[in-house]
């Protein structure tokens, strides 16, 4: 019954949308394709839209409401397909996939950028919004999250200031080693500091393990391995994250200060190098985590005994959390 509901829902959409290029809507799925890279960056475009920070209590109500219409089929006529993704979109933005709890609007994706960017802030930040976004099949007791963010910002800490130190003995050297070093000691100090506290923020899955499901959604147990790939996943994207950020700008500001304009203004050097590097931030996180779907996919074979037996099907998938 359910399933003719929502066919009948998904025809009377598609029906309306007919003169847009709206894709028809399927519930739970992505806009886009996520076997391509392209598809998934485009998907997580989506989700770290900063505008989504500004959505109401009231229009995320209105989205959930639409979406439930659209499940139980009881979509009033008129409802395009567009007007459903955009709902969709809203709701993965705001809401957790695994709680369907509100995620603090700060440590969402969407606030990665406007409240990540701050120097000092950057790595308390980065350790809330991995705990934010976590794969949270399990509960996680508040005392795990404390000192998974005492453990995440002390390492953080050590190696910034690990890298001072480095970069000051490097006097010592010859100029073209000293230049070598400030050039690239950042980047593997950084991508450093950002597994230990992805790793550390959520240690607790690889403990207690993570929910794995079959393709109908059925829940088919918890798996540790599942859990280890899943925090794999997540601390690749934080070591390609820092790259166009430490890369980008000098590039770009090379190429900048030789023109006319900074040359005969250079107080405008300091404004332009901030919105340059604001920039490649915000291309950063989108081809950061654009590397692997959120819903990672893993053959039964690979988990644990327990979980092949439980299923037929021959892959399962979980949330790998951003």
């Amino acid at each position: 019954m359910a399933d003719t509901a929502t066919t009948a829902s998904a025809a009377a959409a598609s029906a309306a949308s007919a003169s847009t290029d709206a894709p028809p809507f399927q519930l739970g799925k992505p806009r886009f394709q996520q076997t391509s890279f392209y598809g998934r960056f485009r998907h997580f475009l989506d989700i770290i839209d900063p505008r989504t920070l500004f959505v109401t209590e009231r229009r995320l109500r209105e989205a959930v409401q639409l979406l439930e219409d659209y499940k139980h089929g009881t979509l009033r006529p008129g409802v395009t397909n567009e007007q459903l993704w955009s709902a969709q979109k809203i709701k993965q933005a705001i809401l957790h996939p695994d709680t369907n709890e509100k995620i603090f609007m700060p440590f969402r994706m969407s606030g990665y950028i406007p409240f990540g960017t701050p120097i000092w802030l950057n790595q308390s930040h980065n350790a809330c919004v991995n705990y934010a976004n976590r794969n949270a099949t399990k509960p996680s007791p508040a005392s795990k999250f404390i000192q998974g963010y005492l453990g995440a910002v002390i390492s953080a800490v050590s190696i910034a200031v690990g890298l001072n130190v480095l970069v000051q003995k490097a006097n010592k050297f010859t100029p073209a080693t000293r230049l070598l070093v400030q050039r690239f000691v950042p980047f593997p100090a950084v991508a450093s500091a950002n597994i230990c506290n992805v790793v550390l923020m959520r240690y607790g899955e690889l403990e207690e393990g993570i929910d794995v499901l079959d393709a109908d959604g059925n829940l088919v147990g918890s798996s540790k391995i599942a859990a280890r790939h899943a925090l794999l996943e997540t601390a690749l994207t934080r070591v390609v994250l820092p790259m166009p950020i430490l890369v980008l700008p000098p590039i770009v500001m090379s190429m900048l200060e030789k023109t006319a304009l900074l040359q005969a203004r250079p107080r405008l050097l300091l404004p332009v190098q901030s919105l340059v590097c604001l920039a490649a931030f915000g291309l950063a996180l989108p081809l950061a985590i654009s590397l692997f779907p959120q819903m990672s996919e893993i053959e039964t074979s690979q988990l644990e005994p327990e979980i092949a037996r439980a299923t037929s099907s021959r892959t399962v998938v979980y949330n790998k959390g951003l």
